[in-house]
């Protein structure tokens, strides 16, 4: 293990943060339990008094190929195993393609993009260096009770990249902001989405100092310039009371907040 200095104002994807030491997880080391672990930072909100923090180092970042298998570090960066499929003309993990971050931070929260989710293709997962079935782990939308770290995951090897498939799912990713942010704030209620609601209290394009619920994406809180912790929570806060009160709805944070 050792340390590193990380600043979070330009490592996360929204651009908030400061340097934070940081412990570095290396091939053998036993899993510090009193950590959060960070991965690519894309959809964490770092407060000014955030827990200990870990992350793993690129010892994790890897992609092996084993019989109809592949184990995958949990570093490893999605565009990396995109890049690999594409030239193994191995199929399955096309909507990976326009989802930032790393594999650790996509099993995680169960990131995916519509019908498609990290959990689809996962055969096992290594938690705190154990090996573990997906069936013995609940899961769901945005969601995954990991009780530990991931370090590995193995998938079952797909015949057939799907070069139609990733056009269209690329496409689905065509009207979200170019701004820094961390992705959709909140998950979609069932049978509706965070976004409309957001729209519907009134809160599309509204700002607070240097943070705004984007006008192209009312579920982007996006920083236009110098935004703050202080700024995001206001309006994460904001839409959550706003909505609740027209429409009886609790939004849930898809996004970190630490």
């Amino acid at each position: 293990m050792f340390y590193k200095d990380i600043d979070f104002s330009k490592f996360s994807s929204i651009k908030i943060g400061q340097v934070e030491k940081v412990l570095m997880i290396e091939k053998g080391d036993t899993i510090p339990e009193d950590r959060f672990i960070v991965g690519g930072a894309n959809n964490l909100l770092i407060s000014p008094n955030p827990p200990l923090l870990s992350k793993l180092s690129k010892d994790f970042s890897y992609i092996k190929k084993d019989g109809n298998s592949l184990f995958i570090g949990a570093s490893t960066p999605n565009g990396k195993l995109i890049s690999f499929a594409k030239k193994n003309n191995i199929g399955g993990v096309e909507f990976i393609s326009k989802l930032p971050g790393t594999i650790g931070g996509m099993v995680a929260m169960n990131a995916g993009l519509k019908a498609y989710e990290i959990f689809n293709i996962i055969e096992k997962i290594k938690i705190d260096n154990i090996w573990i079935d997906k069936s013995q782990i609940e899961y769901g939308y945005r969601f995954a009770k990991l009780d530990g770290v991931v370090t590995d995951i193995k998938i079952k090897i797909e015949k057939g990249f799907n070069y139609q498939l990733l056009e269209e799912l690329s496409r689905l990713r065509d009207n979200q902001p170019k701004l820094p942010s961390a992705g959709s704030v909140f998950k979609n209620p069932k049978g509706d989405f965070a976004g409309r609601l957001i729209d519907e209290v009134g809160l599309k394009g509204f700002r607070r100092g240097g943070m705004e619920f984007s006008k192209i994406h009312a579920n982007f809180l996006v920083n236009i310039g110098g935004g703050t912790f202080e700024d995001a929570k206001f309006l994460i806060d904001l839409a959550k009371k706003r909505v609740y009160e027209k429409f009886g709805i609790k939004l849930q944070e898809e996004v970190k907040i630490l």
